[in-house]
């Protein structure tokens, strides 16, 4: 008898400790896509780029100086970076990092302008007017469109995010994990909205012989593991309620009691039999009755 309860009580401990490993791995994957669909609205690097080029410091001055040059395309504006190789030439500090804005209450030409009026030094002007509106390349009318395509879905998502986690909380499995697939479908569709601008036609940006290319940025990839993560668990949920709804509920930490309670979401509900029955013995008939209680009289 002392070993039979040493075993229970050692499986208990271990059962314990899963679910707090699970509470634990759900809470930290909730918080993850969470702060992912938030933060992705505000990043600067959706799209990247750097070349290494001679170039003019400043508009009329002769002098050319070595530096790193860098492009970084957000869902809101660009930011254009100069550092200097080295740091310091032609007696100052060339470390610059602007960023010119096309947001819904941001005026791009505007930002530019004040650019000028600053005398940043040209490699930075140079790339920036690329986007203005007056520019032949048309690139600031395809990336504001796109981005703000695929910030709105962003904004979707997060919605739908907090739905699953309400749903999950009641605990509501199924339509939980619907509603991650629909996270997963939204994430994946701001992806394509901001592909759209990264494959039409685009200006060359040209210092001397070398060229500024750019290419998907770590904003982006983020953005993409993000959503096919929620797709696999949006899809492990669905699957495992119709499968094996036991390891679903050990998952989710839930006792019997919750769990025959969240799957009377999807059931239809019957009267049952007992309910019926009873009723059928209430059922009797007035003159039977009425003989009944004039024999006891």
């Amino acid at each position: 008898m002392l070993g039979a309860e040493i075993q229970v009580t050692k499986s208990e401990t271990s059962a314990s400790h899963l679910q707090r490993l699970f509470w634990l791995l759900r809470v930290m994957m909730g918080l993850f896509i969470g702060a992912v669909v938030l933060t992705m609205q505000f990043t600067r690097d959706w799209e990247s780029g750097w070349v290494t080029a001679n170039t003019s410091y400043k508009s009329f001055s002769s002098a050319v100086v070595k530096a790193d040059i860098g492009l970084h395309i957000g869902l809101a504006g660009v930011n254009v970076t100069l550092l200097g190789n080295p740091v310091n030439q032609v007696n100052e500090t060339i470390d610059y990092n602007e960023h010119f804005a096309w947001s819904f209450d941001a005026d791009y030409d505007h930002s530019y302008s004040e650019g000028l009026e600053k005398g940043l030094p040209s490699p930075i002007l140079y790339v920036a007017e690329k986007f203005t509106t007056e520019s032949p390349c048309n690139m600031h009318r395809q990336y504001r469109i796109s981005g703000r395509y695929a910030s709105i879905t962003l904004w979707m998502a997060l919605c739908t995010w907090l739905i699953s986690i309400l749903l999950f909380s009641m605990p509501i499995l199924l339509y939980g994990g619907y509603m991650l697939l629909l996270t997963a479908a939204l994430m994946l569709f701001s992806l394509l909205f901001f592909i759209t601008a990264r494959n039409t036609p685009k200006c060359p940006i040209q210092f001397g012989r070398a060229s500024l290319k750019t290419d998907y940025g770590g904003s982006f990839w983020l953005t993409l593991a993000t959503g096919l993560l929620c797709l696999l668990l949006g899809l492990g949920v669905i699957i495992l309620n119709s499968v094996r709804p036991q390891k679903l509920k050990l998952v989710f930490n839930l006792d019997e009691g919750k769990g025959e309670k969240a799957e009377g979401w999807d059931k239809p509900h019957l009267p049952d039999e007992s309910s019926s029955s009873d009723q059928d013995v209430l059922m009797v008939p007035l003159n039977e009755l009425c003989e009944v209680t004039t024999t006891q009289l």
